[in-house]
């Protein structure tokens, strides 16, 4: 075995089970590893790296910022953190902005959002507001996230869990409609269930979710940190179905894969009810982070990269279920966020990524049975064309070695 996984495994805590390939430079698609392979990225680290590795513009924010000043903590202004969020709230459409560091914080800010909205703004009684979510949502891990999951081992041995949490069933709208009561506080939902699968809800789910909400006076907050910022075609996933949503989640690639930021955006009632005290980070906000996420910003726009996503994952979309292959169940996605199910009856997703690596293209698993492709976005159609013949080639050495399990079929 390799000293450095040999390293990691004897002194890390063993909560990631990683390909065993150690990376040591990254630029634009690519990934070097310590023995001077090279690979394309089709990861983009769960989507952070939209704006693909050690971005040049990137880089010059981050080191002018660094040499100037990087952390004060919110107990002063910074010429940095407005800009962002004035940027930001404009391109989104929303009010106000909180900023925090990892897209759990949001979700976590969110979900204290709608609990003080409920109590103080449409009267919910004390300590009764619920908060709804979907079977197979990922919205992080802390307590409060994980008692939303409907995944099991995100929950064994961690209860017990907050209470008025509640699960529903995804693109269901009679499911949210029944789901509903008065203490209803907030309908949390990702547009596309990301770590989920890639799962793509009927066109007009959203739609309908924000019409459901609206009509009982229940907040809609969007979990956007990876559809987020030109993911899935447009800067925001929502917005394919024109919806504004109460609140919206962002992270990831606000950070353009350089460092941790993220925010919780709302409109105006929702943020009111926050007060000097109420919530806070110590580095949220902090100007080295909004000095880079203002230009990722910049760079997303400038650059068209949603507009790229839409036009180079259509046609990424388009050969890839021209694939046949007994090994493949489904191909699905939106923009330049797709997944692969794998048939069960051959393989698992896990050894589908280890023979992609093989071959020069990292990528990683989910649920074990979807290999999910999320390039950084400044990929080009020469790129996703070597690509397509290293997944084509992948696939047909699979099948020639493979024989479909007896015990699974």
């Amino acid at each position: 075995m390799n000293p450095i996984i040999e390293l990691e495994k004897r002194y890390s805590a063993h909560n990631y089970h990683p390909l065993p390939v150690v990376l040591t430079r990254g630029e634009g698609v690519y990934l070097w590893d310590t023995e001077g392979n090279r690979y394309m990225d089709m990861m983009s680290a769960y989507s952070a790296v939209g704006h693909g590795h050690a971005n040049p513009r990137l880089i010059h924010a981050l080191v002018g910022q660094a040499q100037r000043l990087t952390l004060t903590s919110r107990a002063f202004y910074t010429d940095r953190l407005g800009p962002l969020l004035e940027y930001v709230c404009e391109l989104s459409g929303q009010d106000r902005a909180l900023p925090m560091n990892t897209g759990t914080e949001a979700v976590e800010t969110a979900l204290k959002a709608a609990r003080k909205w409920a109590y103080q703004v449409k009267g919910v009684p004390a300590g009764q507001a619920e908060i709804l979510a979907c079977e197979g949502n990922f919205h992080g891990r802390t307590i409060a996230i994980v008692g939303l999951s409907s995944e099991a081992q995100y929950q064994q041995g961690f209860g017990p869990f907050p209470s008025g949490l509640k699960c529903i069933p995804y693109n269901d709208l009679e499911a949210l409609e029944a789901a509903i009561t008065p203490r209803t506080a907030a309908f949390l939902v990702e547009p596309i269930q990301g770590e989920g699968g890639i799962i793509i809800p009927g066109r007009g789910y959203l739609q309908g979710c924000a019409e459901i909400c609206r009509r009982h006076d229940v907040l809609l907050i969007c979990d956007e940190v990876q559809t987020g910022l030109g993911r899935t075609g447009k800067v925001l996933a929502c917005q394919h179905e024109g919806v504004q949503p109460d609140g919206l989640i962002l992270g990831k690639a606000l950070g353009g894969g350089l460092l941790p930021i993220s925010l919780f955006l709302a409109r105006e009632e929702v943020m009111d009810v926050f007060r000097p005290g109420d919530h806070g980070s110590t580095f949220g906000g902090n100007p080295l982070a909004c000095a880079v996420a203002l230009e990722a910003l910049k760079i997303l726009v400038e650059e068209q990269l949603s507009e790229r996503s839409a036009e180079l994952g259509d046609y990424f979309l388009r050969q890839l279920r021209q694939l046949r292959s007994s090994l493949i169940r489904e191909v699905r996605g939106q923009g330049l966020f797709i997944g692969i199910e794998i048939n069960p009856r051959w393989t698992k997703a896990r050894a589908v990524c280890e023979a992609l690596m093989k071959n020069g293209l990292l990528s990683k698993e989910t649920h074990e049975v979807v290999v999910r492709l999320a390039p950084p976005l400044i990929i080009t159609q020469k790129q996703i064309d070597w690509a397509l013949e290293c997944i084509i080639q992948t696939f047909q050495d699979l099948e020639e070695k493979l024989q479909p399990s007896e015990a699974s079929s």
